[in-house]
């Protein structure tokens, strides 16, 4: 301690007798010093010296000594040592956390003075290229603490340093040469560098990706023992993730660079991986390499390139590696649901692949296949919940677009003559479907419907299956036992999957309609709960949902049952329910926050069980089939008969209502004003384009005689023509057909602007229409019916 006093008095110099100074003047001094200073030994002692100071007294040296530092940087650029003090004092000063010394001496703050001495230090963008410029240097003291620099300026101003570096030139080639830096303290900085450069930048990520990013960090990765490897390998699966994630033309590179071969070694387990257990860092590796598969294939990617990468999964065995862990033993539950995630995209939609995971058999005695042994997990109440959720996935991904699946399922619900005593899918599925686990209710019968989707035929063989609940009772129809189920049960996620997949069932199938409109009290059920005017704890989506599955029975009825013809179904609406009350709890279904959710994306993704209520297969139905629905039920003909006019409305309301038709018969009237411009102007510019052509013509006959008069001025056969001066006719006609095509220009060009203006007319027009539609819609809500005075038909909204 003794021996720094001394310096800093030799630094400083010997002040006066007695007096202490403090902290801010030595750092005045020394500010002084590196600025004044001619002696380059000088300026090197007085800058060890603020590093030295900087973290107790950061506010000082950086409010101080900030331009000097950058002065030091941009002139004794050529001494490393100098560098590195006013690098590593840079570093401590825009530092995002605070220091022990700090707080000691200042007290603890809510000030994040690093951001702010950050955001001055890349005012001038030419500070971070000269920073930019030092990672050249070999010398560990000035590559280290220029990456530590570059890392605390990016997590203070993130987006100003990604431009800054976008445009530097050769910046990003410089930071990727680290990666194959031999110091691994500056190689593994570096990685925690470009992760965050290029966290939401597509432009970075596709240069960092051009840059041989994936061969050096592969080349990383095997270095450190692939999954067995430390936090290392962990930050290079990070920054491939960023530079993979929402970027198509990365991944499209990753696929054609043969990357994805490189990542089956990532998934070898040792053979008593049991017995070794997992490590914490092995678990973060092996969810990042699995999320880094899934950003690959994910189903927000274009189909082509799923497509491709699927196929590139299958051929290098990373497809059969997943599978490999699924059936083994041992496996941390969270490891196991993020494979079980994953090996439903690799086979989403991917027949091939779909059809080597249905030939996965689990090593149980006897062999069961795997998709058995995941059901058996789906409808076992104790298994975790997110658990069942995965295997849900991985069960729908098989299914999808798979009619040879969908066909196999069904197949194991019907009766047969071979009195296996195996485990069935289908035992499993209509286990789950009638337990006392609601959650088993609800899994089963999403997955039930997916044996369905787009498969009219296996709707049909699926009429044919026969239940029965006890031994020896008389056996039902599976719609029977289920509709019996609905109004048995009292719990909503029970109902839910029950209602949904009579949806699903029913949507595209008169068979179907028919047997359940032949099932006692199936409609009075229905019209009972869609009648009901009180409901709490998400009652509502299941009074939508019977209202929907009234439509549906509407629409495709085959008015073979004469009680419940499609005309008796739509009376019984009519009268016991009410069109307005249908209508409102059929627009239930689509505003509730959980529709909104499930229609994101095919993979359920809630926190709680609770929130498990819709799923996406059928919010797209319902989208698909809401307005055939309602046309169905004639609601324009039915509310048309209605006897409210607009002198029903408020005073507010009315007045709103007349405005925005006298808008639009504003634009009416500026429309048609524009397109008898418009006509006008292309009748002009017919008679120019008349014009042009005869004036073309005279050209060119008076181009051929000028050209026959040179002729024979040159051959001497008209002598009398020797002394005349000839006068090109060029000239003049092509002045007059510069001025018609200029003409002819100004005209386009006025036609052009009216089309334009044309065009945002008909868009204001179609706002407007768009408002009063919706205006409209509302005031039907209110229980009001709007007649337009402007035409002859009543104008009835058709939505709620």
């Amino acid at each position: 301690m003794e021996y720094f006093r001394s310096g800093l008095r030799t630094v400083l110099g010997t002040g006066q007798p007695g007096s202490q100074p403090t902290g801010a003047e030595t750092i005045e001094r020394l500010v002084n010093r590196v600025q004044t200073s001619t002696l380059l030994e000088d300026r090197r002692d007085a800058c060890r010296a603020l590093r030295s100071l900087s973290r107790k007294y950061r506010l000082e040296v950086g409010a101080q000594g900030m331009d000097a530092l950058r002065q030091i940087l941009e002139l004794d650029k050529n001494d490393t040592e100098i560098i590195s003090y006013c690098l590593d004092t840079l570093c401590n000063i825009t530092s995002k956390d605070s220091f022990d010394e700090e707080n000691e001496f200042n007290g603890p703050t809510n000030i994040n003075v690093g951001e702010q001495f950050a955001e001055m230090f890349i005012k001038n963008p030419e500070n971070v290229t000269l920073v930019l410029g030092f990672l050249e240097e070999y010398d560990f003291k000035v590559r280290l603490p220029s990456v530590k620099l570059l890392t605390c300026l990016l997590a203070a101003k993130p987006k100003e340093i990604q431009d800054i570096v976008l445009v530097s030139p050769m910046g990003v080639s410089k930071l990727m040469d680290l990666l194959l830096e031999s110091r691994e303290v500056i190689r593994n900085d570096t990685l925690l560098l470009l992760i965050q450069l290029t966290k939401n930048n597509a432009n970075i990520q596709k240069i960092v990706a051009f840059e041989n990013a994936f061969d050096k960090l592969f080349e990383v990765i095997k270095q450190e023992g692939y999954s067995d490897g430390g936090i290392v390998v962990e930050d290079c699966l990070l920054l491939m993730l960023n530079l993979l994630k929402n970027n198509t033309s990365n991944i499209n590179f990753f696929k054609e660079g043969s990357y994805i071969q490189k990542l089956t070694p990532m998934f070898d387990l040792p053979k008593n991986i049991e017995e070794i257990g997992w490590s914490p860092q092995k678990v973060s590796n092996f969810h990042c390499v699995l999320e880094l598969v899934r950003t690959l294939v994910s189903p927000s990617n274009p189909i082509q390139i799923v497509s491709s990468c699927q196929k590139s999964m299958r051929n290098s065995n990373l497809l059969q590696s997943l599978c490999d862990i699924l059936m083994t033993a041992g496996i941390p539950a969270d490891i196991l649901t993020e494979t079980i995630n994953t090996l439903a995209e690799i086979i989403r939609g991917n027949l091939t692949n779909q059809e080597y995971f249905s030939n996965v058999t689990a090593p149980s005695n006897p062999p069961r296949p795997a998709i058995v042994v995941l059901l058996m997990t789906m409808v076992t109440e104790k298994q975790s919940f997110n658990l069942r959720c995965s295997v849900l996935y991985c069960f729908q991904s098989f299914l999808f677009k798979n009619e040879i699946g969908q066909q196999q399922i069904v197949q194991t619900l019907l009766p047969s003559s071979s009195g296996s005593t195996t485990l069935t899918t289908g035992q499993l599925l209509c286990g789950g479907l009638f337990s006392n686990d609601p959650l088993s209710n609800w899994f089963s019968s999403v997955a039930l419907s997916h044996t369905i989707i787009e498969n009219p035929a296996q709707k049909e063989q699926l009429l044919r299956v026969l239940l029965a609940t006890t031994i020896g009772s008389q056996p039902n129809s599976l719609l029977h036992q289920c509709t019996l189920f609905l109004t048995q049960t009292n719990k909503i996620q029970s109902k839910l999957g029950i209602l949904m997949l009579l949806s699903m069932w029913l949507a595209h199938c008169p068979q179907g309609v028919q047997q359940f409109l032949n099932v006692p009290g199936s409609m009075a059920f229905l019209t009972a709960q869609t009648s009901a005017s009180e409901f709490d704890n998400n009652e509502e989506l299941i009074q939508g949902l019977c209202a929907f599955i009234m439509g549906l029975c509407i629409v495709f009825n085959d008015n073979t049952i004469a009680n419940y013809n499609k005309e008796n179904l739509s009376q019984l609406i009519e009268k016991r329910v009410g069109i307005e009350v249908f209508l409102g709890k059929l627009g239930e279904i689509s505003r509730h926050e959980s529709y909104s959710k499930a229609s994101k994306r095919p993979q359920v993704k809630v926190d709680n069980p609770n929130e498990l209520l819709l799923e996406y297969e059928f919010c797209k139905l319902f989208k698909a089939l809401e307005g055939v629905v309602i046309n169905a039920l004639g609601v324009q003909r039915e509310l048309s008969n209605g006897n409210l006019t607009e002198l029903s409305l408020s005073e507010h309301e009315n007045a709103l209502l007349l405005q925005y038709k006298d808008v639009i018969r504003d634009q009416d009237k500026r429309l048609n004003e524009a397109k008898k411009e418009i006509e006008l102007l292309k009748n002009e510019k017919v008679t120019l384009t008349i014009k042009i052509d005869e004036l073309q013509q005279s050209y060119s006959q008076l181009n051929d005689s000028y050209t026959l008069l040179k002729a024979q001025l040159s051959t001497g056969a008209t002598n009398t023509t020797k002394n005349l001066i000839i006068t090109n006719p060029d000239d003049e006609i092509s002045e007059k057909l510069k001025a018609l095509e200029i003409e002819c220009e100004e005209k386009d060009e006025k036609i052009n602007a009216l089309k334009k203006d044309q065009d945002d007319l008909f868009e204001l027009l179609s706002d407007q229409e768009v408002k009063l539609s919706a205006f409209k819609r509302r005031l039907i809500e209110l229980g009001e019916v709007i007649i337009d005075p402007d035409s002859d038909n009543v104008s009835v909204a058709s939505e709620t």
